[in-house]
């Protein structure tokens, strides 16, 4: 990946504002469960950086992927992993079907207010007995006129108790569970839609939500690209997703290599710092070659899906490694800092409960081991692919 002077220049304007608006509140942030995210949001919006690689006519830097991923990873650098989240989920996760496969009439109405941070979305895709398992989700969304009825629910959702409208994932008529699926965007103040907060075990800042929709009428011409296209256009966004969740990370890993670096030169065990044992200094020097074989291997997928190539085995590769990576430094430097690691408020501590999230959110670590599989040619004749 060979980054220009945009690409340097984006990443100075995402740290600076990271720096200034998001890193001061994150304390207040997580102890409340919530960030205002319209004001946040509009902020984003004023500077572009909640619409990178979409069209200038609706208000995006029509600039490629390349670009999304460099202010991904930059958001790494937040003191928490709620708001980066929230913020992908805007530009990464609710809204590229949107963007690609939308009428222009829909892009007007949802995508450009997004991009300029006036509406936030979501995406609705999990639900209480589906998650990872796409095709099982059981929404409906019962054609009546020039209206669909929706009804069912969603769960896990990221925005979900402060967002406009929701890309939700909803079955528009029997058959192949494949291809009975739609993507159609719900307004979130239309009767009949509810909202619980989900209280969890980290990512708080983050607010998550179970929607319900009890007879939800939208119109159909809220439906993204055609019916029955619904799967194969949510596998799409989870690409862009998992790709986004990989950049993500790196700073956030190193950040907790750095600190664990400078505590153990600090403390001191029987008269020597902690850092002079060799387990202690090879075993960081270790995890941080780790780090950079993540950066790699993130920096090779975004490349070739910028060139257009097919990218579904390696950006698995990348959720894979980045949720595996997270548990095992946040735990191995946790470890580090003894009692002072399991204290609430230790950096360390908050990204171990943040960065569990990684291995399960987007599609778990047993789905991307089972696409990997399939790719390769190994899964059994009798186990179904994800």
């Amino acid at each position: 990946m060979i980054f220009n002077e945009q690409h340097e220049q984006l990443r100075k304007t995402v740290t600076k504002f990271v720096e200034q608006e998001i890193n001061p509140h994150i304390d207040a942030w997580e102890a409340a469960e919530t960030f205002p995210a319209h004001e946040l949001f509009q902020k984003l919006g004023r500077l572009g950086l909640l619409g990178v690689k979409y069209a200038e006519e609706f208000g995006g830097l029509g600039l490629d992927f390349s670009y999304a991923m460099v202010v991904a990873e930059e958001l790494g650098r937040c003191h928490a992993g709620g708001v980066p989240m929230a913020i992908g989920v805007q530009t990464d996760m609710c809204t590229p079907a949107l963007a690609r496969f939308g009428s222009p009439e829909l892009k007007r109405e949802f995508l450009a207010p997004s991009i300029a941070g006036e509406l936030v979305g979501c995406v609705g895709v999990s639900e209480v007995g589906g998650g990872s398992d796409v095709a099982a989700v059981t929404t409906s969304a019962r054609s009546e006129g020039d209206d669909y009825v929706i009804n069912g629910s969603k769960m896990w959702i990221t925005n979900g108790m402060q967002a406009d409208w929701c890309c939700v994932l909803a079955n528009t008529s029997e058959g192949s569970p494949h291809k009975n699926k739609s993507l159609i965007i719900v307004p979130l103040d239309r009767p009949g839609v509810e909202r619980h907060k989900i209280h969890k075990l980290g990512m708080h800042s983050s607010d998550t939500a179970q929607l319900f929709f009890d007879n939800v009428r939208v119109p159909k011409k809220h439906l993204i690209g055609v019916e029955g296209m619904g799967f194969m256009l949510q596998m799409m966004q989870f690409q862009e997703e998992r790709l986004w969740g990989a950049a993500n990370s790196l700073r956030m890993l190193d950040r907790m290599i750095d600190l664990t670096i400078a505590y153990t030169r600090e403390r001191k065990t029987f008269g020597r710092p902690i850092i002079d044992n060799q387990v202690v200094h090879f075993r960081l020097a270790e995890l941080r070659c780790e780090v950079e074989a993540l950066r790699s291997l993130t920096y090779r997928a975004v490349e070739e899906y910028v060139t257009g190539k097919e990218v579904t085995k390696l950006a698995s590769m990348a959720k894979l490694k980045c949720g595996r990576l997270t548990r095992e430094v946040t735990d191995s430097c946790l470890q580090y800092w003894g009692g002072a690691g399991f204290t609430a408020d230790n950096p360390l501590a908050r990204a171990f409960r943040d960065g569990r999230l990684v291995s399960i959110g987007g599609g778990a670590d047993e789905m991307m081991l089972g696409i990997i599989a399939r790719f390769d040619g190994t899964l059994p004749k009798k186990v179904p692919a994800p």
